[in-house]
């Protein structure tokens, strides 16, 4: 049976000794108590349990086998002084207790003869003891745990006594004030100079202690007037402390420096401000709720996405309804803790569908488990879908071959990429200067009406943007003063420039059509557009390089074809000794180049206006008799406008008008699909007209004008060549003597100024400097013709060769060429011209061959006032044949020297003028001129001597 209210029940009694009062008080304790009773006869073996430190309570007889309890207690004092210690004996004194409690014994029990007594009372003493060493080591606990607390660095501790003085203080209290601490014990706490200043006393910290005083806790945080840094805040607790009796024994006062927690309190408290002020300002929405699905926490700007209040929200919309029955795996979420980037499409109060980002995530915060955070990414969910379209525009962009193809691209892929169906894309049409459409969309032209081209100007907002290169977006197009249209119905819109090819022009009936996002787009677009623009613009460039570079290869192919017949036509007319000769080798040449069908030479007659073949080669297959060909500039032919006009003629295209000239159709009926005609003039000297005709449409070009033309040069300067030199060879001559009445001839006005007559000697040359004529001038003084030949802007300079007073003989360099050469080049001879103030006659001969009409109508062509006076026919073959000869022999400069030395009179005898004086005249030492005369008659004298007996002289000078 245990006993109530034991602490022996808890404890663990060891009992030391062997005696029959020890084995009762053992069973007492098993019977009475739960105690756990140890029992050692041994005095080592009971220290070595002691040490073990499972013993709280020891029971020990006075005498032992090896010692007594006295010693023992001496040994056990050494190791603890807490440890409840009873000793009994059967025999003892008061010495024997004196001793034992001396020692360190708890307690001391005499044993008598009456054991249940004995084992009563030291049942009674032994549960005192316990008691008493418990409640001492509860009490030295408290202590240490005072002291600690007291001695705590981070804690200013104070206490104070019943009347609320300072009676103690801790170190960290010291440390607060600069003046000694132990001067102020015995002062009311509340004067103290931690919270007092100016000894004045701080109201809130007397409430506190008075508080305590009365035995209440009191808590309030101050801040000490003693510190310097006014920012410090301590939190200071006060405790009464009782004793027993509940009586007040004294005040603990605890200071804690909660400067940090007040300071992260307040900064807690800014950053719940600034997070309501984040949440209520934020696009992204925050929801809570519970496992059930009930809201617990609705962010204040739930209605930026949904368009609902809070309060709405929780009454009306569930989690399920809002964001989908199916949004996320419950399992799942336990699993990861955390969903991220779950999209779903919810729809807000006016019914639109919003495309969101939903992160889903377990949390413990209040009555909330489910935490979901949405981001509205419509916006960005568009922008991708319409960047999507525009890679796909892209992408039709690169199989696009015109302008007109993007222009369509662009307005039918506007809807995709903007959401917008008003669309219309203007081309700049450079030729108009104006913006063309190119292409829009049914939308526009039904806000807009019809779209008309718009001139280049600032007037317009087309206009406007493509001339400053500038992007407009209006949100209304009715406040722009560059409005053309009033009546439209668009509202707002985009004019965006594609660079240097038009306007891209999109817009809607709504007033700010245009965010950032559409804006960005429309950029977009209209740069990709451009950019495909520019690339078409550059293929179509490069195609064009290309068919450039084939055609000038093309024609650099033919020119070399062409310039190597040309070089054989030239080799071979220059060879050829007659006309006839001439005119076939040119067409046999001609048409020996397969692209070439035919080829002919006709002869102008001017009585008849006609053009006769003269010499053809190639498929004639008869077209030459089919028709006569007139010489007539209106007419298609080409030979006839040729013969009219005496400049080329070229027909690309036979086939090109073939009702309208009937010669066309003989052409084509001879497979000629391209023709060329080109005159044979040289020096004006008219020798007929080339005619060329090819297989193929564009035959001939510019440049085959131009190398024809060449071509027609050449053989007339052949042409005119042979009939120079047949001039030369033949001994028929027809003398033609011709009277003119043009007062511009340099003769005519020279003789007229002068009042003398003029008469041409013969001796024209052409030098670099102009032509050189000698003239014998009769009736007045060499001074007078010369002074008259100052005012006139043809002749240059006269210089006198001889003078007799009444007349001489003058040379006149001439501005331009003299008629006598033009003759030449004709094939006649200019043989005299004299003028008188009344009249002038030229006399000409005309060699064999040439035609003395051709002659005539130069000379008519030259001169005004031309009459033909008389024509006789001469033959004069001998002196012809030692003429030529004997200019053949001599040089120009011979030639020059010796006529200057016989108009001067240096021949005559006596000599007129010496030979120095020739000499100065024509600028030449006296020795070259000598030489010059000596060779000329050596040649002169070998021709004419070739004629009789004796040969000419060997080792003669030519």
């Amino acid at each position: 049976m245990t006993v109530d209210g034991t602490l022996l029940d808890e404890t663990t009694v060891l009992l030391v000794g062997d005696t029959d009062w020890l084995d009762r008080f053992e069973t007492t304790l098993d019977d009475r108590t739960d105690a756990t009773v140890r029992r050692e006869p041994v005095t080592n073996a009971a220290l070595d349990l002691v040490k073990t430190g499972t013993v709280d309570c020891l029971v020990v007889e006075q005498f032992l086998p090896e010692t007594t309890a006295v010693e023992l207690l001496r040994t056990l004092r050494t190791e603890t002084r807490t440890l409840p210690v009873v000793v009994a004996t059967a025999a003892g004194d008061e010495s024997t207790a004196s001793e034992a409690i001396g020692a360190g014994a708890s307690d001391y029990v005499a044993v008598g003869d009456d054991l249940s007594a004995a084992v009563a009372e030291l049942f009674d003493r032994t549960d005192r003891a316990v008691r008493r060493a418990r409640r001492e080591r509860t009490q030295r606990e408290r202590a240490r745990q005072f002291d600690a607390m007291f001695d705590d660095e981070r804690t200013a501790t104070w206490v104070l006594s019943p009347d609320g003085c300072l009676a103690r203080l801790n170190e960290t209290a010291r440390d607060l004030v600069d003046a000694p601490a132990d001067e102020l014990v015995g002062e009311s706490f509340w004067t103290l100079p931690w919270w007092s200043a100016a000894d004045e006393p701080n109201p809130d910290v007397r409430s506190l202690v008075e508080t305590a005083l009365d035995g209440s806790f009191a808590n309030a945080v101050v801040a000490p007037s003693s510190l310097t840094d006014d920012s410090t805040v301590v939190d200071l607790s006060v405790r009464p402390v009782s004793n027993e009796r509940g009586e007040l024994v004294s005040v603990v006062v605890e200071g804690v420096d909660v400067t940090e927690r007040v300071e992260l309190e307040r900064d807690l408290r800014r950053s719940e401000e600034l997070h309501r002020v984040t949440l209520n300002n934020m696009t992204d929405t925050v929801l809570m709720t519970d496992e059930d699905g009930e809201y617990t926490y609705v962010c204040p700007n739930v209605h930026f996405i949904f368009g609902y209040t809070a309060e709405e929200l929780r009454e009306r919309v569930p989690i399920d309804e809002l964001l989908g029955p199916e949004l996320f795996d419950r399992s799942e979420l336990a699993e990861e803790g955390v969903l991220k980037n779950i999209e779903c499409t919810a729809t807000d109060k006016a019914g639109n569908e919003h495309t969101l980002l939903v992160n889903v995530r377990e949390v413990s915060i209040q009555d909330g488990t489910i935490l979901y955070s949405c981001r509205d990414i419509s916006k960005r969910k568009q922008r991708e879908e319409a960047l999507a379209t525009l890679q796909e525009t892209a992408r039709d962009f690169l199989y696009a071959e015109t302008h007109q193809e993007i222009a369509q691209h662009v307005v039918d892929d506007t809807p995709g990429v903007l959401d917008l169906e008003a669309s219309a894309v203007f081309l700049f049409d450079a030729d108009a200067n104006e913006l063309r459409p190119a292409g829009h969309s049914p939308a526009l032209k039904e806000l807009h009406g019809p779209l008309p081209s718009i001139p280049l100007s600032e007037d317009t907002l087309p206009g406007h943007s493509f001339v400053q290169d500038e992007a407009l977006f209006l949100d209304d197009v009715h406040r722009s003063p560059h409005l053309s249209n009033e009546a439209t119905d668009l509202r707002g819109a985009a004019y965006i420039p594609l660079g240097d090819h038009g306007v891209f022009l999109v817009g809607s009936d709504t007033v700010g059509a245009f965010d950032e996002v559409t804006r960005e787009l429309a950029d977009l677009l209209a740069a990709t557009a451009e950019a495909a623009l520019d690339r078409v613009t550059r293929e179509s460039r490069l195609r064009e390089q290309d068919r450039t570079l084939q055609r000038q290869n093309e024609q650099l192919t033919m020119l070399n074809r062409i310039n190597e017949t040309i070089r054989e036509i030239d080799q071979a007319i220059v060879q050829a000794e007659t006309r006839e000769e001439v005119d076939h080798t040119v067409c046999e040449l001609l048409t020996d180049d397969d692209r070439f069908e035919f080829a002919w030479i006709g002869t102008v007659d001017r009585t008849t206006d006609t053009v006769t073949p003269r010499a053809w080669d190639g498929a004639e297959q008869g077209y030459l008799d089919s028709r006569p060909f007139t010489v007539d500039a209106a007419s298609g032919e080409p030979v006839g406008r040729t013969a009219a006009t005496g400049e080329p003629t070229m027909v690309t295209n036979v086939a090109a008008g073939l009702r309208d000239e009937p010669w066309r159709t003989d052409a084509l009926a001879r497979d000629y699909l391209s023709a060329i005609s080109i005159p044979l003039v040289y020096n004006d000297l008219t020798h007929g007209v080339l005619t060329v005709y090819a297989d193929s449409r564009d035959g001939f070009d510019e440049t085959a004008r131009e190398v024809f033309s060449e071509l027609g040069e050449t053989i007339a300067a052949a042409l005119s060549a042979l009939e120079r030199k047949n001039a030369l060879l033949t001994t028929s001559m027809t003398r033609v003597e011709f009277a003119i009445d043009d007062p511009t001839f340099v003769l005519s006005r020279l003789a007229r100024e002068g009042d003398c007559t003029l008469t041409y000697q013969g001796g024209v040359q052409q030098t670099i400097d102009g032509s050189y004529v000698f003239v014998t001038v009769e009736g007045t003084s060499v001074d007078a013709v010369e002074e008259a030949a100052a005012d006139l802007v043809a002749v240059e300079e006269l210089q006198t060769v001889s003078s007799d007073g009444d007349g001489g003989v003058v040379r006149l360099r001439l501005a331009q060429p003299f008629v006598a050469l033009e003759l030449a080049d004709h094939g006649a001879v200019f043989r005299e011209a004299t003028a008188t103030p009344e009249e002038t006659t030229l006399v000409v001969a005309v060699p064999d061959g040439i035609d003395v009409r051709t002659v005539t109508q130069l000379v008519a062509e030259t001169f005004a006032g031309v009459e033909l006076q008389s024509k006789q026919t001469l033959d004069a073959a001998a002196d012809h044949d030692r003429y030529s000869r004997f200019l053949e022999a001599v040089t120009d400069r011979q030639l020059e020297v010796v006529q200057t030395a016989y108009y001067s009179g240096f021949f005559e005898s006596p000599r007129e003028r010496s030979g120095a004086e020739v000499a100065d005249t024509l600028d030449i030492s006296p020795t070259a001129f000598y030489r010059h005369v000596r060779t000329v008659q050596r040649k002169l004298l070998r021709i004419l001597f070739e004629e009789g007996v004796q040969p000419p002289a060997p080792g003669g000078v030519r």
